[in-house]
Parts: C-alpha cells; structure tokens; sequence
C-alpha cells in the first residue's frame, strides 16, 4: 500500500485576509476539494491511500462531505489533522482543559483518522520556544543536542496520545544543514544517520504496541532543502536515507515502518522520487508554485497518476 499526504497548511484563510485559499468560504472551498478528488477516481485507486491533513476549522465539513459520498467511490480518502496535543482527554481524567491545544480524542470526534506529528515546523516551533527559555542552546553544541532531544521526546508523547485515541500517525524526521555538514555525500552520511537515529529511538519508542491495529508512516523531511530556491536531494540521497530510517526502526523497535518522501511531492520530483524503491509514499503541499499559488485537486490527480505509474501499480 502506498500512502500520498496533502497537507493543506493554512487553507483555512482566504488570500483577502493574508492566505492562500483561493475562496472566500474556506468550508465550501474544502468541499469543493473533497468533490473534486472523489470525481478524478481518486477514492477508489487500488493500492493507494490518500490523507488529507487539514486545519482544525476544515475537519467536520471535509468529513461531511467524504461521507455524503458512496464508500466504493470514496474509501481510499482520509481524512486527518495537523497534529495533536502531548496529553489528552479521558473518561475519568482531564475533561479537556487545554485551552489552545487540540487533545487527540477531540480531532477523532471531528472526523479525523490520521494526524501527523513532528512536521520541521512543528519541531522548529518546539525548539523556539526552550531557545527562547534559554538563549545559550544556539551557541553550543551540547545544549543544543539536549533541547532537541526535549523536542524529540515531545513529540513522542504526541504520537502516543494519538495512538491511544485510535488515530493513525504519519511521524516526520529529518535533518537540518547543520546536522548533515559539509563535505561529500560520503563524508555527511555518519551525520545524518547519527540526526536520524535519535528521533528514531525516541520518537518512535512504545509505537509498536499499537500497530496491529493502526498505522505508521515516516515522513522523511530534508529540512535543509525546504524552502524557495533550495536545491532538493536526488534519488540516491532520499534512497540511502529511507532505507536507514526502516533498518534503525528494525533494529531498535522490530519492525520496518513504509518510509514517504516529506520535502514536497511534486510533478517536477514524482516519478524520480517513486523510482526509490525505499519510498512507499510522499507529502504534497502546494501543486502550484507561481503566483497566485496554491492547491489544485487535478494536479495531485496528476501526481498520484505518475507516481503508480512509476511504481508499476497504475
């Protein structure tokens, strides 16, 4: 089964206010975006799973519309939030004092059946916030690497909760251009498996028990080439780094996760990055890059189209 993530962002605030949702109605827009994907045949492509991860605003008429649907024309669509908070509402415990947090049983009761955890910028965020607390974790080399693996322990205890609500987590690692260094390809890789290696170890710790009855995809992130002008990694980088990402989980955990390329699913990137037989998916954002960009269903028809064909599945 290979899985392909949208992660609509801030789709909920219309370009008139700042955003990039193209209607003024972000809800109809969602709809429209769920109507679309379902007309293109996408709910019913054998072997693929598609996860839309919305907005928290987006959840209940996205789930609204799937279901208004027949389930043969719409099962392979799910539907999945932008994360979750490290504690969680229980009968017999918290009532959900967590003003500014979303608790995982609260996106399950608002349709949502995936959730991704420890996107760069969620981890970007965390790290702000301890640099923030204490402003020497940038000037050294120590306290850096404690802050971050605080930050891989939070996002941890994210996944956890979201297992224990029942959600599937699609989990992201990467590293960042000061974790991979200079040097040749040869010369980064004892770096990059060393950055990899802990959010492995910590981030995936305790995922095992849950998984015969729910999912586990990684979201491998080069956070190094993310962004306007940054120069993506081919395919023999994405593929060295996925195979490391399954055989350390092997080895720590005892089971191998499917591995989806998180630097941005693309038409110019899809058929390269399906070629990796390492990779069993992708995370796609926007499907256009100039202005005014943003997110068409018919281009992640086109992504998806090239990507099975590619892997001899379409």
């Amino acid at each position: 089964m290979s899985r392909i993530f949208i992660n609509l962002k801030r789709f909920d605030v219309p370009r008139a206010l700042g955003g990039i949702c193209p209607h003024e109605n972000p809800e109809q827009w969602i709809r429209w975006v769920i109507k679309e994907t379902i007309s293109h045949g996408l709910g019913r492509l054998e072997g693929m799973e598609l996860v839309y991860l919305l907005p928290e605003g987006l959840l209940i008429p996205a789930r609204d519309e799937l279901e208004s649907h027949p389930a043969p024309e719409s099962g392979n669509i799910a539907i999945g939030c932008q994360g979750v908070f490290r504690e969680n509402i229980s009968a017999g415990g918290n009532f959900g004092a967590f003003t500014t947090n979303l608790p995982a049983s609260a996106a399950v009761n608002l349709g949502a059946s995936w959730t991704i955890i420890g996107h760069s910028e969620e981890r970007k965020d965390k790290l702000g916030i301890l640099a923030a607390y204490d402003p020497d974790i940038g000037g050294s080399a120590q306290a850096l690497g404690r802050a971050t693996e605080t930050v891989n322990r939070l996002i941890n205890q994210e996944a956890l909760r979201a297992f224990d609500s029942g959600l599937n987590v699609l989990l992201c690692i990467g590293e960042t251009a000061e974790q991979r260094g200079e040097g040749s390809f040869k010369e980064q890789q004892p770096r990059i498996q060393t950055a990899l290696h802990s959010q492995v170890e910590i981030g995936v710790g305790g995922v095992a028990a849950y998984l015969a009855k729910q999912k586990l995809a990684i979201g491998y992130e080069p956070i190094w080439a993310i962004g306007p002008g940054k120069t993506p990694p081919g395919a023999q980088y994405i593929g060295f780094v996925s195979d490391y990402i399954k055989k350390s989980c092997k080895a720590i955990h005892g089971f191998v996760p499917p591995v989806v390329y998180g630097g941005g699913l693309k038409e110019a990137n899809v058929e390269e990055i399906a070629g990796v037989e390492t990779i069993d998916g992708g995370l796609v954002a926007l499907t256009k890059f100039t202005q005014p960009i943003g997110f068409d269903p018919n281009d992640l028809r086109i992504i998806v189209e090239r990507y099975m064909k590619r892997k001899g599945t379409g």
